[in-house]
């Protein structure tokens, strides 16, 4: 049941990057898509163990590995440092146009043919 809402917050933020046409909505949809895949991720390697990866000599426990850790943690900095940047450049073209919608960014930015 948890996996079935992972892959409907994973499909709904990649919609969201498809159908939506204003550039703040696509950002947030790649971010939503990001947290799915990231929860995904988490669901799937917490299954192999439940305990701390600390060793002693008395008990002998399923433990959890601890790659997975850091590898979710680096896509979530890489994540933030991507949301970031494009933040940053869809402040830039807030300056020179007066619309986030990328249709009319694209027929303001197109050449006239001649």
């Amino acid at each position: 049941m948890l996996e079935a809402f992972i892959f409907a917050t994973i499909l709904f933020g990649f919609f969201g990057i498809i159908i939506k046409e204003n550039l703040m909505m696509k950002i947030i949809g790649m971010d939503v898509m990001s947290t799915g895949v990231i929860a995904y991720y988490v669901l799937i390697s917490s299954r192999n163990g439940l305990f701390t990866p600390i060793m002693n000599e008395t008990t002998h426990n399923d433990y959890a590995d601890p790659v997975p850790q850091a590898v979710i943690l680096t896509a979530i900095v890489i994540g933030f440092s991507i949301q970031a940047l494009m933040l940053v450049g869809v402040m830039k073209l807030a300056h020179n146009n007066p619309t986030l919608e990328t249709k009319e960014i694209e027929k303001n930015n197109t050449p006239a043919k001649s």
